[in-house]
Formats: structure tokens, sequence, C-alpha cells
């Protein structure tokens, strides 16, 4: 029972780090038309900020702050200066423009930062672990990521769905044209979007750094898992990142433990097919 639990808390866990990802991905996707492949460097980037300056400040709370908003003001630039020239191009040209700069820029931070993974330490206090239930003794970190991750999709729902920037996203997703016509400045919301999208994708770089490795390519691996989940929880649906992404967390960290590991990584692959053949648009498909 305390393994089953145990595991049911690391899929959770893996679920909300994939739905950081899968929500800047879905929302760029969905609202923009954008395939974005570079998402994955974001949060390697995001990632390498926070583990730089938590070695020059040794505060891993000014870490946070700093790593997050540096992403977002990375992923501004990147729009600004290539992406937004592909917006009204086919998808098979944004793929390669986003692939050729994931090339590009796994190189770039390589000349700055080596081949060598930069270690992140936990305070002390992210460090320790606390008891959940008799028998089950569960790390600190994880539930922080966790509380995160549900505070984030929250917030996310609210602005999309209940304000008056989220109105302006999904009119000038709905129909570009008739938005700028009534006076919204697209262009600005889409630079915006692109932003939220890049922090999200830094936040989550930043928060995998403590338990994997931070190392040059640590984006590629979850960015294929927030691919899965944009596709089966619908494109452009919040609610259907969320949904999605704890699902394939779950199945992916019980299929690992319970299966031989060629069969355990092939399982949400194979959950993808089975969820699409029943939901061509997936589950919560914003459109149609």
């Amino acid at each position: 029972m305390t393994l089953i639990v145990e595991q049911s808390l690391n899929g959770v866990q893996l679920g909300v780090q994939l739905f950081l990802m899968a929500a800047g991905l879905t929302l760029v996707f969905g609202i923009m038309n954008m395939i974005n492949l570079t998402h994955g460097s974001l949060f390697m980037i995001g990632a390498f900020a926070a583990a730089t300056i938590l070695a020059r400040t040794g505060s891993f709370a000014l870490a946070v702050a700093l790593a997050v908003p540096a992403t977002a003001l990375a992923g501004a630039l990147l729009e600004a200066v290539v992406l937004r020239r592909f917006y009204h191009r086919g998808h098979l040209d944004q793929v390669l423009v986003t692939f050729g700069l994931i090339l590009v820029l796994n190189e770039l931070t390589k000349m700055v930062w080596g081949p060598v993974p930069v270690p992140m330490p936990l305070p002390s206090v992210l460090a320790s672990s606390v008891q959940l239930m008799p028998g089950l003794i569960y790390p600190s970190f994880r539930l922080v990521i966790l509380a995160a991750g549900l505070l984030v999709a929250a917030g996310l729902y609210l602005v999309v769905s209940h304000t008056r920037v989220g109105m302006w996203v999904r009119a000038g997703a709905s129909n570009r044209d008739i938005a700028s016509a009534m006076g919204v400045n697209v262009e600005l919301i889409f630079s915006l979007v692109f932003a939220a999208g890049a922090a999200l994708a830094g936040l989550a770089g930043m928060m995998a750094g403590p338990i994997s490795a931070v190392q040059v390519g640590m984006g590629e691996p979850v960015l294929i898992l927030a691919l899965v989940v944009t596709v089966i929880g619908g494109i452009g649906s919040i609610k259907g990142a969320l949904i999605a992404a704890v699902l394939v967390g779950v199945v992916d960290t019980f299929g690992r433990v319970l299966l031989p590991p060629a069969l355990g990584s092939m399982l949400i692959f194979v959950l993808m097919a089975v969820i699409l053949a029943l939901r061509p648009r997936g589950l919560f498909p914003v459109h149609g």
C-alpha cells in the first residue's frame, strides 16, 4: 500500500512538471498556431539560469525569482528576433527552424557552461522529508513542486478564462484580423503569450534541476513528453493539459516500476494511440 501511494505521488508530481511544460506549449500552439520545438531549450535555459544564480548568491528563492523572468525574457527575444517571421508559414517550416534553434541553443549553452552537468543543491529546508503516513517518508521538494504546479494551473485557468487579457488572447486566436480591427494589439498579446509560455518552461526546468542533472540537452526528453500531453489533452486546452499531464505522469511512473524498461517507456505512446483512436482531437479540444 505504501509503495502504491508513494508511486502515485511520484506520478502526480511528474505530471505537474509536465503540465508546466505542456501549458506553455499548448498555449503557443493552440493560440498562435506555432509549433515551437525550442520549448525544451527554454526548459534547459531556466535550469541553467537558476543553477548559476544559486551558485553566485547561495539563495534558492532568489534563483527562482530571477530565473523565471530571465527565461521569459529569453523567450520574448527569441520570438521577436526569429519566430515571429514564421507565424504565417507552414508547420514544416516551423518545425525546421525551431529544430535548428535547438541545435544552436545547445551549442551556445555548451560554450557558456561547458559539457559537464552543473550542480543545483537544495537548501536544507527543501532537502528534508516529511512523514505523510506510517512507513511513508516523502521528499519536501517534491511536495513543493506539486503545490506550485497546482497553483500555476489555477492561475492560468483564471487568467485565460476570466480576465480581459484572457479575452484578448482568445479573440486573437479566433480571428486575428477582426481582433486587430477592434483595437486589440494582437502582436503584443502573442508576444506576451510566448513569454508566459517560456516562463512556465523555465519554472519547470528550475524544478527539475535539483532532481535530475542540469546539463546540455536536458529539455529534449521532456519536450517529447510535453508534446504527448498536448496532443492527448487537446491543443489549446489548459484543463486538457493538466488532466493529460497527470495521466501521463502516473502511467509513465507505474509503467517504469511494474513493467520491463522497454515496455514501460512505450506505455505512454500506447496510451496516446488509444485516446486518439477514441477522441482524435484529444480529451478536451478547444475547437470542434
